[in-house]
């Protein structure tokens, strides 16, 4: 497993590794049975202190994300997936509701909002057309929106590992 920790974001470093599983959980990269590296191999890897590696580990197995197996470690539980699915898009609704309150504030239409959505899903996604009655060239006449992170610091703003 290959985390990415930025001691100078703001984040605590426990909560970027706890992120971190999540989202490689989430998104298929570590899959249930799976063991995650010991707490001192995590440490080492990641040039931090194990006892912060371990603070992240046992908020993970509060969460139900990791489970203890007597004799080998660490392994990602059964029901891992769904709880980090959950979380995953949880915090992606936070982020969708700040874009959305910017655009209500700056009068932005739920159609040209739509239009906006369909023609981003489609470039990210490699999709070519918008869905029918939502129009490329509708977005064109959309003046330009900022691109700034919703939370700047956030290593999962600018990080594809989250």
């Amino acid at each position: 497993m290959h985390c990415h920790i930025d001691p100078g974001n703001g984040i605590p470093i426990y909560e970027q590794i706890c992120r971190q599983v999540r989202f490689a959980v989430a998104n298929g990269s570590l899959i249930a049975g799976g063991h995650v590296p010991s707490v001192r191999e995590m440490a080492g890897q990641l040039a931090v202190n194990a006892n912060t590696v371990a603070r992240a580990y046992r908020d993970l197995q509060t969460e139900g994300v990791l489970v203890s197996v007597r004799g080998t470690g660490l392994v990602i539980s059964a029901d891992a997936e769904r709880v980090c699915r959950t979380s995953r898009l949880e915090m992606i609704r936070e982020r969708l509701s700040g874009v959305l309150q910017e655009a209500v504030r700056n009068l932005v239409t739920r159609e040209e909002m739509l239009s906006l959505f369909h023609s981003e899903w489609a470039r990210l996604s490699g999709i070519s057309s918008a869905p029918a009655g939502l129009s490329a060239p509708a977005v064109s006449s959309i003046p330009a929106v900022s691109t700034a992170p919703i939370s700047e610091g956030d290593p999962c703003v600018a990080d594809d590992a989250c």
